[in-house]
């Protein structure tokens, strides 16, 4: 039986796509409601599967984030290290994209007269709360699509990204505590923070508040099936066995668990079993289409408002693109360049401490 350790193993996988691909569906999924028109249903509400694109896009995101960033966790235990390389690759890119988006797109869309806009407390104040990764998060900027369909939140994508700093924490943690390399260790810890977060939510930090609940789950799914990456299946007849459950007993209360496991099992079959890669040959640009995704629907709300929304979703895509495409290769790309900066510095501070002996 082919195992996710035999994908691990293979020369290559399509998660780059993946990932493109789930935060295209996140734009498809945002544009009715940007619009606030009479839209076509989303095409998984008309397949009256319970939920929406954008929601199985950030779905995919965490199953596929708790599997690698576990990985990196176990192939590199330093917590130093870990903590470096996971904050080069979430901060620069978002706190361009916050400065961008209060400083240009706020000046361009805000009906305040640009002084009052710039000296308002809640300009500076975007960038500055939000930067801190906390659930109390300031969505709007003064004046700016104040008179959108979707009132004048800004980003609306973001509210996923302190659920993502969490995890970071959580893999940490567990891999200080000898969790993450001790599989029968981790697989209790797992399925006991489940049973917890599930009867106690609001008293458990990692699913509070409630919405944070189901990332979490599938993030540490994603974390399991790395740790026990040996005898996890990759098999299309699992996947369509696990989507056909959840179809038939999509109107129970076991729908939302048949539902996740069949995501995981999509996730990973799709990494590891579609064949054509090409995609590879390009830059991973999904983490910046997720951040710009939101603000460039809005803009082009604020500009067409009467657009059809799959128009709107189409031009959103294209100019959240555009900024993916130079957040890559201007900012995430070079900042990962930096992932050895930790040990450069701690290799030189040997050396000043030996030649000092």
């Amino acid at each position: 039986m082919r195992t996710l350790a035999d994908g691990l193993a293979q020369k290559g996988d399509n998660f780059l796509l993946l990932r493109f691909l789930a935060a295209s569906m996140v734009i498809y999924g945002h544009s009715p409601a940007i619009t606030g028109g009479a839209a076509p249903v989303d095409v998984f509400v008309w397949m009256n599967w319970g939920t929406y694109s954008g929601s199985i896009a950030v779905d995919l995101f965490f199953i596929v984030s708790g599997f690698l960033v576990t990985g990196s966790y176990l192939r590199n235990p330093r917590l130093l290290d870990f903590a470096w390389a996971r904050t080069i690759r979430i901060v620069p890119a978002y706190a361009l994209c916050l400065l961008l988006t209060a400083f240009v797109l706020g000046t361009a869309f805000t009906s305040l007269p640009l002084r009052d806009y710039l000296q308002h407390p809640d300009t500076l104040g975007y960038i500055v709360r939000n930067l801190k990764f906390d659930t109390l998060m300031q969505w709007q900027l003064p004046g700016v699509f104040e008179h959108n369909p979707k009132n004048a939140v800004i980003n609306g994508s973001i509210w996923t990204l302190p659920a993502e700093v969490r995890m970071y924490v959580l893999v940490a943690a567990l891999g200080i505590a000898g969790a993450l390399s001790w599989r029968a260790l981790f697989n209790i810890v797992a399925l006991g923070s489940l049973v917890l977060a599930l009867l106690y939510p609001e008293q458990t930090p990692m699913s509070n508040p409630r919405e944070y609940l189901r990332l979490a789950a599938l993030f540490v799914a994603g974390a399991f099936c790395y740790v026990n990456r040996d005898w996890i299946p990759l098999r299309g007849s699992l996947l369509l066995a696990l989507a056909a459950m959840a179809w038939l007993w999509r109107n129970t209360p076991v729908f939302p668990f048949l539902f996740a496991l069949a995501e995981i099992a999509f996730a990973f079959w799709f990494a590891y079993n579609t064949r054509w890669r090409g995609f590879n040959r390009f830059g991973d640009y999904s983490y910046g289409i997720y951040l710009w995704g939101y603000p460039a629907q809005q803009m082009v709300a604020a500009i067409a408002g009467g657009l059809h929304s799959h128009i709107n979703a189409v031009a959103g895509f294209i100019i959240a693109l555009a900024f993916a495409v130079v957040s890559w290769h201007a900012i995430e790309q070079p900042a990962l360049r930096l992932k050895k900066l930790p040990d450069k510095a701690l290799a030189r501070w040997r050396r000043r401490a030996a030649s000092a002996d």
